[in-house]
């Protein structure tokens, strides 16, 4: 393996040693599932509404596969006029008591995953981190009436105590967050990660409502004030966006009907798993095409301020 110190460079100001005791690092990478954006809006609040700034940057040129997610470029009239550069920081944040922890962001690298988590490791060393979580969000058969599920999981079941387990034994295809916590847990350290369950008709639409879900669970095992007003406020619009679509389409009634039914006597029974492609309803995805594409137009006309 290659020197994992050659993936980063440590930039801006550098806390004085011992400043920031032993804090959580946080991760949310882009690439593996994060159904409902809610990885990506749940790194993105905190970064809108606490304080923080770099301390470490990744060489994403040496990790990133720029012809399988190609940045966007802007182009006005007669010249290139922006480029949106993939980057993959480390962040020093506070919480709203104040308390410093790290946030992790950025694309999930295309190659080198050992040099990486090499070098995310070196980073938990220099900083002294006691603990390092994961986030994103995968798509199930649940009913978005419903409260948002979440699958907990860790090095050791004592750092997830209180979180009830919604799956048995699964193979899913090999991500970083999922490799990171894996090695740091072969090296005696503390590691978690949550997966937050997004209604799979919902999985292409943003969906707050899951992104309070994992601030709300890294809050709790980190100990951290988290803030999730704007999210829960966005929550509710997308909330009555679904319902009104909903009244229009009785079809899609009858599949929320449905998982409702199937979650509830999931919930008393913990029976069986209630992953996506184990749903007994297969005409789900498609019933609940039009409501998922209703929620991408009304993302997109509020990302142009229509409305």
């Amino acid at each position: 393996m290659l020197d994992p110190r050659g993936l980063y460079e440590l930039e801006g100001e550098q806390p004085p040693e011992g400043e920031i005791g032993t804090p959580v690092l946080v991760h949310a990478l882009s690439g593996f599932i994060d159904a409902g954006s809610a990885g990506r809006l749940a790194a993105a609040h905190v970064l809108e509404t606490l304080e923080h700034h770099v301390i470490a940057r990744f060489d994403v040129d040496q990790i990133y596969d720029y012809r399988a997610r190609r940045p966007a470029m802007t182009f006005i009239e007669d010249h290139w006029a922006d480029y949106a550069d993939p980057e993959l920081v480390l962040r020093l944040v506070r919480d709203v008591a104040g308390v410093p922890f790290l946030l992790l962001t950025g694309p999930e690298p295309d190659v080198q995953w050992e040099r990486f988590v090499a070098a995310v490791v070196q980073l938990i060393e220099h900083h002294r981190v006691r603990l390092t979580v994961g986030i994103h969000a995968i798509p199930m058969g649940v009913p978005h009436t419903r409260p948002a599920g979440t699958t907990a999981h860790a090095t050791q079941g004592g750092i997830i105590a209180g979180f009830e387990p919604w799956l048995g034994t699964v193979q899913v295809p090999g991500h970083v967050a999922g490799l990171l916590e894996l090695r740091l847990g072969q090296a005696g350290r503390d590691a978690a990660g949550f997966a937050v369950h997004v209604p799979h008709y919902l999985a292409q639409a943003e969906y707050p409502d899951a992104a309070v879900a994992l601030l709300d669970a890294v809050g709790a095992l980190c100990g951290l004030d988290l803030p999730t007003q704007a999210l829960r406020e966005a929550g509710e619009t997308t909330r009555a966006a679904i319902e009104a679509q909903l009244g229009e389409s009785p079809d899609v009634q009858s599949v929320v009907r449905a998982l409702e039914e199937q979650y509830d006597a999931f919930v008393r029974g913990r029976h069986r798993s209630l992953l996506a492609q184990d749903s007994p309803l297969p005409s789900a995805d498609e019933l609940g095409a039009e409501l998922e594409r209703f929620l991408a137009e009304e993302n997109d006309r509020r990302g142009r301020g229509d409305g």
